[in-house]
């Protein structure tokens, strides 16, 4: 008996470029005091009144069914922060709660796909994309990002990746560069979805994360709304990684077929997880603030370090909670250099082979452990890299 190629095609053979990652977590269940600065988990856990209101929800008894495509006050929660954010009137009907964004990702591709059709993505990428664009049945096609341009797609890659593709997938803030795509870069992808009649899905779960520039969201610019899937997510913006909530934000014919989509998979999420969301939605501004100040503080101790020398570069980390650091000045790819890190002095980092090749030589630091220690552990970093280039001066 054989599985469905959707299931066996969903990553390829060989390394993916995670074993850092899983000897890191090997050798912490070990007993081993690893500083993780691997995965975009927040070092803080779901505040203390999100979980309070979670819990009113469901001890006053919303634990049964909820509605399909979400209840009625978060749908208009997320709306109303959707139109204050970008200025585009949004409805109830233009929005579906997910299971998390990457059930929305899953979901926003799926009506988009048919099998065979070819699904682009930037590289470098977060790193379920390809398995998900792959899950749909759909040929998955990178562009090439250069880090010499910011690791921001340039138009004449885009163009030569568009022709015969059907759906255009973007990140800004991204993740794992930690870019937030400018104006010029917007309008070339807006240009290249309009030209070849794509459609964009724009994750968008990032966008209180921003520290230098601004959020534009893609349905905000001309002729683009009705082309144009937004997911979101309270996991970044709330803290909320583990109540798995979501939302796709899209014109109301596509968000009617979703919702018939998702009452053949999902058929919805909790009731009194909504409620917590609602409820966090309308502390508004303040609390994403507080959730996002941890991130902007690491940011400034991380480039002060970086300032004191001039053998790592970073990619200009405007947004997000990851610095992604040139390590090419050492030699090593960023698949050893993370290996030789670990070994040498028990910090993880992820390298820059994970997320596809157009990050080799460069590594995702992760700024998820208080401040400290990120400052400790970023310059041990650095100085270890120093270390490797005068080791290959003398020898």
């Amino acid at each position: 008996m054989e599985l469905a190629h959707r299931m066996t095609a969903l990553t390829g053979d060989g390394s993916d470029g995670w074993d850092v990652f899983y000897k890191a977590r090997a050798l912490k269940k070990q007993g081993h005091p690893i500083i993780e600065l691997t995965i975009g988990e927040h070092d803080i856990r779901t505040h203390m009144d999100i979980l309070a209101a979670m819990g009113r929800s469901a001890r006053g008894g919303h634990t049964g069914y909820a509605a399909v495509p979400g209840t009625e006050g978060l749908r208009a929660a997320v709306a109303r922060r959707i139109e204050a954010q970008t200025g585009v009137p949004t409805t109830v009907e233009s929005i579906l709660i997910t299971p998390g964004g990457q059930s929305a990702l899953f979901a926003a591709h799926m009506a988009v796909l048919n099998p065979g059709d070819v699904a682009l993505y930037c590289d470098p990428y977060y790193a379920t994309y390809p398995g998900t664009l792959r899950g749909t049945g759909a040929l998955d096609r990178a562009i090439p990002c250069d880090p010499a341009h910011d690791f921001q797609p340039r138009t004449a890659d885009l163009e030569a990746a568009a022709k015969g593709a059907r759906s255009l997938l973007v990140n800004s803030p991204n993740n794992p560069t930690g870019v937030v795509y400018d104006r010029a870069t917007w309008q070339a992808i807006a240009k290249t979805c309009i030209t070849h009649d794509l459609w964009l899905i724009s994750d968008e779960v990032y966008d209180t994360q921003v520290w230098q520039g601004e959020h534009i969201s893609p349905r905000s610019l001309p002729d683009m709304q009705e082309r144009t899937l937004v997911i979101g997510s309270m996991s970044k913006s709330h803290a909320m990684t583990g109540s798995r909530i979501g939302w796709i934000c899209g014109p109301v014919p596509v968000i009617e077929y979703l919702t018939n989509f998702a009452t053949h998979t999902t058929y919805g999420v909790p009731g009194f997880i909504q409620d917590a969301a609602e409820f966090a939605l309308s502390q508004g501004q303040e609390l994403e603030d507080e959730v996002a100040a941890p991130f902007r503080r690491r940011r400034r101790i991380a480039l002060d370090l970086l300032t004191q020398q001039n053998l790592v570069r970073a990619v200009p980390c405007s947004g997000a909670m990851y610095l992604m650091l040139d390590m090419r000045a050492t030699g090593l790819s960023g698949e050893a250099f993370a290996h030789a890190l670990l070994d040498a002095h028990q910090i993880a980092v992820m390298p820059g082979e994970s997320f596809g090749q157009a990050a080799a030589g460069h590594i995702r630091v992760a700024m998820t452990v208080a401040d400290d220690q990120f400052s400790e552990a970023l310059a041990v970093l650095l100085s270890f890299a120093a270390e490797i280039c005068e080791n290959k001066r003398r020898f």
